[in-house]
């Protein structure tokens, strides 16, 4: 028998249609295969006694509830640390190196005399083994299980009895329950359902690693990101060294905080004070500009790069590297409305350095000014960093917590902050700080 399923909500119908039925999400029924005979009804599930109920003041919280990852930066994004019964969902493109982080945090575990049963459906044994080994890590507190069964788990779960559960990944895990293949939406979002009640009935901390799409988010329905209690992403640009940790979701804290690492030959290290990490300038060359933006409670100092050459065929190309393409698009038409600069004559690149991508508008004003430097050949002092929104206008909009930027500016040895006209800083700051109130006083200042 051959259904629609939506890759998007799960949805089931008996024909293909554009739109799903459902969530309204378009092109999402995917066609699907189903052995007709008895009828199931998904993973079996355990039988278990009703919860105590309790009123909301009768709820005793410990002051140690959160358990460190072993990792400062994965604390920060999570909130703190693990809490008991979490679920968390790992995404990440092939090769990021979202199993050498979890072996990591693994054996972060053990250090805190933690058992820890490591749910492989992708590797062998040999093949945990020889990562662990390259990366230092002995242990008899990581217990290795390789199966597909999703079955098999809780009977693991039982017999081990362990403090911290890793599933990798949630696409190779089965239930023969279910009539459908590995991997499929129905799959997916009966394996999660099952995985999650086990880790709540088991006060569990647990995470599942999952494959993403080629738009960038976890592969399966959305109903599986709504089931977890978290969902991080693990980033990097190709041949990167610097992964992002960056979370989507996360019911225990902000999902504004980030963390950075470094892949080195002994595995992950995390990136302790990331600020100047991204930059790598050493002398002033035009088109190379420095801008500051705001990630959770953290300030991280980029370096944007542009390049502008004569368009030698009709259309002129925009390509952007860690910023948004629609956005440079925008900015492009403003610089020529109000500044009558030919970009649209130039065949256009932005590139952030470092493979950083951050969705702070305070960005645009180095982008603005970086396109303004490679147009004229004008390089920017080293020194300046630029900090600011651009309006259609062609104004310049205040940057949210900008004190605490110019204040880490100074800190870091910037001696000049442009800033929009309308910031109100404090007076100790103002013989540092140069404001502008749009983008034609921007170009008269500097070039």
């Amino acid at each position: 028998m051959t259904t629609f399923v939506c890759s998007n909500c799960g949805n089931e119908t008996s024909r293909w249609e554009g739109k799903c039925p459902a969530c309204g999400e378009w092109n999402s029924l995917k066609e699907t295969s189903r052995i007709i005979g008895k009828k199931k009804k998904g993973v079996k599930k355990a039988t278990f006694e009703l919860p105590k109920i309790e009123t909301l003041e009768d709820i005793k919280i410990s002051k140690n509830s959160r358990t460190a990852t072993g990792f400062s930066e994965m604390d920060c994004v999570l909130g703190g640390g693990f809490v008991p019964g979490m679920v968390i969902l790992l995404g990440g493109a092939p090769g990021t190196g979202k199993s050498t982080l979890m072996i990591q945090v693994a054996y972060n575990m053990t250090l805190l005399n933690k058992k820890v049963l490591y749910v492989s459906g992708e590797e062998s044994k040999e093949q945990i083994k020889i990562r662990s080994s390259r990366l230092g890590i002995k242990s008899n507190s990581i217990y290795l299980f390789c199966t597909n069964h999703v079955e098999q788990l809780e009977d693991a779960v039982n017999e081990i009895k362990p403090d911290f559960l890793i599933i990798d990944s949630i696409q190779s895990i089965y239930s023969s329950d279910i009539d459908s293949y590995q991997g499929s939406v129905t799959q997916l979002r009966e394996c999660s359902n099952y995985l999650t009640n086990l880790a709540k009935r088991k006060n569990l901390p647990t995470i599942i690693i999952g494959h993403i799409t080629k738009d960038g988010v976890v592969a399966g329905p959305k109903t599986v990101e709504h089931m977890v209690d978290t969902v991080l992403y693990f980033e990097s640009e190709k041949n990167g060294f610097y992964k992002i940790l960056r979370t989507s979701k996360n019911r225990f804290g902000s999902t504004n905080e980030i963390g950075v690492f470094e892949m080195t030959g002994r595995g992950l290290s995390e990136v302790l004070n990331p600020s100047l990490t991204f930059i790598s300038r050493s002398d002033e060359r035009s088109g190379d500009v420095i801008g500051c933006v705001s990630e959770g409670s953290r300030n991280f100092y980029l370096e944007v790069q542009a390049l502008l050459n004569t368009t030698n065929f009709g259309n002129a190309q925009r390509v952007s590297v860690g910023y948004e393409q629609k956005k440079l698009a925008m900015l492009l038409a403003v610089i020529e409305k109000h500044t009558g600069i030919p970009v649209n004559s130039n065949d256009v690149f932005i590139n952030i350095i470092g493979g950083f991508k951050s969705k702070d508008a305070s960005i645009d004003l180095a982008v603005v000014t970086a396109i303004f430097s490679g147009f004229t050949d004008i390089a920017i002092p080293k020194e300046t960093v630029f900090i600011g929104e651009v309006g259609l206008n062609g104004e310049i909009r205040v940057a949210s917590n900008l004190n605490e930027r110019i204040k880490e500016s100074i800190r870091l040895g910037f001696t000049k902050i442009v800033v929009s006209e309308k910031s109100k800083i404090k007076a100790c700051y103002s013989e540092n700080c140069l404001k502008v109130a749009d983008i034609n006083q921007l170009f008269k200042n500097f070039f």
